[in-house]
């Protein structure tokens, strides 16, 4: 016969394990609830267009295979032969981007930009498979509508965008592929932001960029902020670090959002000459 005291102890233990695990499991259902708000930014009013900035556009409507009516820019350079895939962060729209568009004009390059789904004035909400269709989507104007080969297409990613790029450039093999300031995967992101969290919580997202580069045949560049306060600096070294050869690296100077102009020239100068490499 088991002691009183002895069953009462075991009821208590019991009792605390269950409430543990029911309060894990809360946890985990609110923090799934709440991850989309956590990754995605978007805002839907554009603030302004490419003729703001002094260059040419055309409007692009897109349909993604799923169905979703995606808008983007097309920002022509009268003497280019290659375009540029343009997949912004995780916040704002294409109406953002103007400093980052005007570089990449400069640097002779047909320039093609999208708002994500649930971005600008495109149509849905935004999700991590939702973003690689909209990629794909994208890429395949390029090349299907526009006629551009893949080898003269280069993809750009920032932030976010970087693991979207990934992503595209794992199946299709652009003639480049271009990573700023962007995570080496969602775990990696939130074991260094949020240790304890991390552990206990399951995540929604996997954003793998560092296994998608992996997989990437064609030439890379990776830059990142040693300063960046969102994306942390080691994120950007283990993206680096999985790619093939060839590939560079360049260490930026300032924050997360403001890094490439702050620095300027250098920036600039890094792009045109990994550029000239292929």
């Amino acid at each position: 016969m088991v002691p009183l005291f002895e069953a009462s102890m075991q009821t208590t233990l019991m009792s605390v394990l269950v409430s543990l695990v029911l309060g894990l499991s809360l946890l985990n259902g609110w923090m799934y609830l709440q991850q989309p708000g956590m990754t995605f930014y978007p805002q839907r009013e554009l603030t302004a267009t490419p003729a703001d900035w002094g260059l040419v556009y055309e409007e692009v409507g897109l349909t993604t295979a799923d169905g979703i009516a995606l808008h983007g820019w097309y920002i022509p350079h009268t003497q280019a032969k290659r375009a540029l895939l343009f997949l912004h962060g995780n916040g704002g729209n294409i109406s953002h981007r103007g400093d980052s568009i005007a570089i990449f004009h400069r640097l002779g390059l047909n320039v093609f930009i999208i708002d994500y789904r649930g971005y600008g004035r495109s149509e849905g909400t935004p999700s991590e498979k939702g973003l690689y269709e909209d990629a794909a989507t994208a890429w395949r104007h390029l090349t299907e509508r526009r006629g551009i080969a893949a080898a003269d297409i280069v993809i750009f990613g920032r932030s976010l965008g970087g693991a979207v790029a990934a992503q595209l450039a794992a199946q299709v093999q652009p003639g480049a592929l271009i990573l700023e300031s962007t995570l080496s995967s969602a775990r990696d992101f939130a074991e260094t932001v949020f240790p304890l969290l991390s552990r206990l919580v399951v995540m929604r997202y996997c954003w793998d960029t560092a296994a998608r580069v992996a997989q990437v045949r064609s030439p890379v560049l990776v830059l990142h902020s040693p300063e960046d306060e969102i994306m942390p600096y080691p994120l950007g070294e283990k993206v680096y670090q999985s790619g093939r050869e060839p590939k560079r690296f360049v260490t930026l100077r300032g924050d997360h959002n403001g890094g490439f102009l702050r620095s300027q020239p250098q920036y600039e100068q890094a792009l045109a000459d990994f550029l000239a490499e292929f």
